[in-house]
């Protein structure tokens, strides 16, 4: 724990829709990054979903929020972990995602990559780097 600072990483599981799990974690992960919190999050099993991009959520009468994950940067959450295994069991490659950008002041806001693609075993060393995880 690096000067006090609390590491926080929110696991996702779920869809993002169908129930409210996926937005609520992205609420909540936005009100933790405006109290500075070092937050990430982890995309597993059907959670990747959340992450595809062109998503249209017309057909089901509710608000895509998809692209509220293009502004965490901007809220410096700039860890976006995916799981390798979930994406391949669900036919999805990273090209599938949405890019999610960050810009590094350090490097003259050269802009970077959010999305990790990780396999399950470096997945459980990032979560066993945390001090607080939150499952939705």
């Amino acid at each position: 724990m690096e000067d006090g600072v609390k590491k926080f990483l929110y696991v996702n599981r779920k869809a993002p829709y169908g129930t409210i799990y996926a937005l609520e974690s992205l609420e909540v992960v936005l009100i933790g990054a405006a109290f500075d919190q070092d937050v990430s999050l982890a995309f597993l099993d059907d959670g990747v979903f959340q992450l595809v991009k062109s998503q249209d959520t017309k057909d089901i009468g509710v608000k895509n929020f998809s692209p509220t994950f293009r502004a965490l940067g901007d809220y410096e959450v700039t860890k976006l972990f995916v799981e390798k295994e979930s994406l391949d069991e669900r036919g999805l490659t990273a090209d599938d995602l949405q890019e999610i950008m960050w810009e590094d002041e350090d490097e003259d806001y050269a802009e970077k990559p959010s999305i990790r693609i990780i396999s399950r075993t470096e997945m459980a060393d990032v979560m066993s780097d945390q001090d607080v995880i939150l499952s939705f």
